[in-house]
């Protein structure tokens, strides 16, 4: 009786494992998610925008050429997937040490309706110092998001509010401003870091 007990509880909790990673499908890689624009970004020498920074800069693609540079889009009242990923960040820049110094890291909002600058000050503050974060015009950002190949759509929630669904990977630049590669949302810190390391020891090359 006691083994059949033990075996309903395993059976239940890997019912409930299968559903979490179910809906995390759903949003992130399945049909909820946004389509991707199945391009690769452009360099960052031929993007064209003009933002502000969450210290109230200006700031635009010619602001990241000359150091390695890693950009996410999202929101601030994002519920899960842009605090997570910001987190991620700022365990990457940790285990990078003094080599976070060396790097670019931008979060490009896809709602300045509500992330002022003040609000992106605030939010930013939460993560690791060396994270940036930009905001502009709504036409500002539809060209940066455009040079990026990132997609986003403002969803209504039903009760006079809305979100936003977005593209939920990271890009990573080298120092001339070429696009390099992509961090996934799922990737394990183990494959992310890496990939930032070959960033950086490129840019190091590429001064000698």
């Amino acid at each position: 009786m006691q083994r059949r007990r033990i075996l309903q509880y395993c059976a239940a909790g890997a019912g409930a494992l299968g559903l979490t990673l179910g809906v995390g499908w759903w949003r992130v890689d399945g049909p909820a998610a946004p389509k991707p624009g199945g391009q690769r970004p452009a360099s960052l020498s031929e993007m064209d925008f003009r933002l502000i920074d969450h210290e109230g800069n200006d700031v635009g693609p010619g602001t990241l050429v000359g150091r390695p540079t890693m950009v996410f889009f999202g929101f601030t009242y994002c519920p899960e997937i842009c605090p997570t990923t910001l987190s991620d960040f700022s365990g990457w820049l940790e285990e990078l040490g003094d080599q976070a110094a060396q790097m670019n890291v931008i979060f490009i909002t896809v709602d300045p309706e509500r992330d002022t600058v003040d609000a992106m000050a605030e939010y930013v503050s939460y993560f690791h110092p060396a994270i940036r974060g930009w905001t502009g015009p709504q036409a500002q950002i539809a060209r940066a998001a455009e040079g990026f190949r990132v997609s986003y759509e403002r969803v209504p929630t039903g009760d006079g509010d809305y979100t936003m669904n977005h593209t939920a990977s990271v890009f990573l630049f080298d120092d001339t401003g070429r696009f390099v590669t992509t961090i996934d949302y799922h990737e394990p810190r183990e494959f992310a870091v890496p990939k930032l390391r070959r960033v950086l020891s490129e840019d190091v090359k590429g001064a000698t």
